[in-house]
């Protein structure tokens, strides 16, 4: 773990998911009396085929998979072991799925669904409405700094994946509410408790991605929302309403932090729709 650590600069949560997937290989070959550094090609086949007969998805398993990579190629380039079992291990095949997104409308109902006459409602508004105004991945967002936010200027500054900064801008709509959150709701969440983190819970510490998580989820049922959400929902619908608006593709993958344009570029498909509906629009024969 420190080795990838050092080498990509992964995130915590990256790091963690790696090591579940080399303990669970591991607790899997002990059955046979045999350890990680052992593992035969063969063997490695079986577990792949024992996941998806379990029902793992193809995603789960590429990634899988590719924890192993890394795993038998720091032993071989070390001299620990002298054949790599994942060597000429096809990956799945993955369809590029379309992100799921919500439409501007149940946006709406989800920014408007904590009750902010409350400490907690308050604080879960300016929250949802930073999300949506900058694009932050959930662990950006709960991550984030007290000396993070520039309220001056308007902007957040992010530390995302592979430790590389950006900064966004917050918007007025967002900004509004961050500002009577930090003045109103968390001091008094705090009680008077240190704490570094912009988002507090009720126990006055930072919050965490699984209890944003329950929150939204709680906030989209009262907004009467029927999407399915995931924790990149409305990250997906900042990028897509920022292009539906005329965004320039390259802007988006700025806001979002990707490192390469080929994975915004996911998002095409709805710059495509609206230069449809544009040119059916505004060109003579359309």
């Amino acid at each position: 773990m420190d080795a990838i650590w050092l080498e990509s600069g992964l995130s915590n949560n990256t790091l963690a998911a790696y090591r579940v997937d080399l303990e669970r290989f591991g607790d899997w070959l002990d059955r046979d009396a045999q350890t990680l550094l052992e593992a035969q090609r063969s063997q490695l086949l079986s577990y792949l085929a024992d996941r998806v007969a379990d029902g793992a998805k193809p995603r789960s398993t590429a990634r899988l998979l590719s924890s192993l990579r890394r795993f038998y190629r720091y032993w071989l380039r070390e001299g620990k072991i002298s054949l790599d079992p994942t060597a000429d291990v096809a990956s799945p095949m993955l369809g590029r799925g379309l992100p799921k997104s919500l439409s501007e409308q149940d946006v709406e109902r989800l920014l408007a669904a904590p009750d902010t006459n409350t400490l907690l409602g308050l604080r879960d508004r300016a929250m949802l409405e930073t999300l949506y105004a900058t694009g932050l991945r959930v662990t950006e967002l709960v991550l984030l700094g007290v000396t993070q936010i520039d309220l001056n200027a308007g902007v957040v500054r992010v530390t995302g994946k592979g430790q590389r900064e950006r900064l966004v801008p917050l918007g007025e709509e967002a900004l509004t509410w961050i500002e009577e959150y930090l003045s109103i709701a968390r001091p008094d969440l705090l009680k008077g408790r240190a704490c570094d983190s912009v988002f507090v819970t009720a126990r006055g510490k930072a919050m965490t991605r699984q209890a944003f998580w329950h929150l939204i989820k709680r906030h989209a049922t009262r907004g009467a929302i029927d999407i399915a959400l995931s924790p990149h929902t409305l990250r997906h619908a900042f990028a897509t309403h920022l292009l539906n608006h005329g965004a320039d593709l390259r802007a988006v993958q700025m806001l979002l932090g990707h490192s390469d344009l080929s994975t915004t570029q996911i998002y095409t498909h709805v710059a495509r729709e609206r230069l449809r509906t544009l040119h059916e629009r505004h060109h003579p024969r359309g």
